[in-house]
């Protein structure tokens, strides 16, 4: 059985993305984790399955499904960055029609918007306050705002430089306020509706971007600010992208890029299973 990959990215976070509408895959943790492994698979932050809804057994307005895994081979709720690349994907593929169309994802349905130019808007729902919190990196406390948008966030809006900050140790947080994990968010104001971030994403490691963790970084930012409506530009190692934000209901726009397309060995996947 020929298994066809096409390899995206949105500002630099990739993806292996997999057609399968029937959802006949068998994808184990350790096949997602060879193939995202950067050495002896196809490399990337995360997998993205093509699969219908219905043939998940997941609910959701829409016909197609973005069933999303971590790089370490664990589910996932939501990725703003994989929606965009999943719905261009879409287009691309004529399995969607017009340029708007909902989604489905374990976050609920987003709404989607794919623009001439291949750049996608993604309505992300709510980005709820839920407290704040601390992390520990490197040796070092991190104070931030929590956030979830559909995933849970930790946004820390920090003085020094955050190309300048060493995030290379495994994080430590409250287990207990973010039992299942958390993506830590390292935020520079740069003026007015504009900011500079860096991410460290649980189950994979600092990455070039995240969608998510831009929509809570201007979330946090807004809130600290006395409000919960604004718009901002937000700089990532990966590129820029803008998120909009009217009473806590985000937007994420963003470009979304594909770079190759092949079949896996069946004696690889067979050998990962």
């Amino acid at each position: 059985m020929a298994i066809e990959f096409l390899k995206g990215h949105g500002t630099q976070n990739d993806f292996v993305l997999l057609p399968d509408p029937s959802a006949r895959l068998e994808l184990t943790p350790g096949r997602i984790a060879a193939l995202c492994d950067r050495q002896r698979g196809l490399g990337a932050d995360g997998v993205l399955r093509v699969a219908r809804a219905e043939a998940l057994g997941l609910p959701s307005a829409g016909e197609w499904f973005m069933d999303y895994y971590n790089a370490d081979g664990s589910v996932a709720e939501m990725c703003g960055n994989g929606m965009r690349v999943f719905a261009r994907y879409l287009t691309d593929a004529g399995l969607a029609e017009g340029p708007e169309f909902v989604v489905g994802s374990r976050a609920g349905d987003k709404q989607v918007i794919v623009h001439p130019d291949g750049s996608v808007t993604v309505h992300m729902g709510p980005a709820t306050i839920t407290g704040a919190s601390v992390a520990i990196v490197s040796g070092r406390n991190f104070s931030g705002v929590a956030v979830n948008v559909g995933n849970p966030h930790l946004v820390s809006i920090v003085d020094d430089d955050v190309a300048e900050l060493d995030l290379g140790a495994e994080p430590r947080y409250d287990k207990d306020f973010f039992p299942d994990g958390v993506n830590l968010e390292f935020v520079n104001p740069l003026g007015e509706g504009a900011l500079r971030m860096r991410v460290y994403e649980r189950g994979v490691g600092e990455t070039r971007s995240c969608g998510t963790g831009t929509v809570a970084a201007v979330a946090a930012a807004l809130h600290l600010a006395g409000t919960d409506t604004g718009e901002s530009t937000v700089d990532i190692p990966g590129g820029r992208v803008t998120v909009s934000m009217k009473r806590g209901e985000a937007t994420l726009t963003g470009p979304a890029e594909f770079v190759a397309r092949g079949e896996l060995f069946d004696d690889w996947w067979a050998s990962h299973g």
